[in-house]
């Protein structure tokens, strides 16, 4: 797949995947004809190499969490964090694990529902060069630093900013954000994080 196909197709599955978060309905994003038929094709596309996120810490707004993997439903949307007493953010699969090169895009709930705040709850308080570090599985850590910290309003999800190829490891952490409404929120917080340092 090349990188503007698999741009489109990342930028598309997690916009979706955030439609509804928050409340009941996230474990079910709606997702567009379009964007169904992209994540299929991604679900055909090779995962990317390296070791995959196990933990994120996040010590400024006390997040230590662990990471789980996102894919794609059986009806081709895209999975979300289940909506649970013990909220836990999650990283899509189909995006470079933390530490390679490109954006690693990890997502969590600012609310989970009747249990109450999500993990992701005090990600717009994040300021620049705070800390953010991912415990990978074979045992090695990537620390990033917060580049910008970002609202926007869904409508306008900057999706190139977000997911376009960079030739640098860089993280996004994103989750919902503005106004609480019956439909949930307008807009997303999005995080974006460079590499620091990498080792054991």
């Amino acid at each position: 797949m090349s990188p503007l196909s698999r741009r489109a197709v990342v930028g598309a599955a997690a916009t979706a995947l955030l439609t509804g978060c928050g409340g009941p309905r996230a474990a079910r994003p709606a997702a567009s004809p379009g964007a169904r038929r992209s994540a299929s094709r991604e679900s055909a596309a090779p995962r990317p190499s390296g070791a995959a996120p196990v933990r994120l810490l996040v010590p400024a707004i006390g997040v230590d969490t662990p990471v789980l993997r996102l894919g794609l439903a059986a009806d081709g949307t895209v999975e979300v964090p289940p909506v649970t007493a013990h909220d836990r953010a999650g990283w899509y699969r189909y995006s470079p694990p933390p530490g390679q090169v490109g954006p690693s895009v990890i997502l969590g709930h600012v609310t989970v529902g009747p249990y109450g705040d999500g993990v992701f709850r005090h990600l717009a308080r994040l300021r620049r060069d705070d800390g953010i570090t991912a415990r990978l599985e074979d045992g090695r850590t990537a620390a990033f630093a917060v580049r910008e910290v970002r609202t926007v309003a869904k409508a306008d999800f900057p999706a190139d900013e977000v997911y376009g190829d960079v030739d640098r490891p860089e993280l996004r952490l994103i989750t919902c954000g503005g106004p609480r409404t019956g439909d949930g929120y307008p807009a997303n917080v999005i995080v974006f994080a460079a590499l620091r340092a990498a080792g054991p």
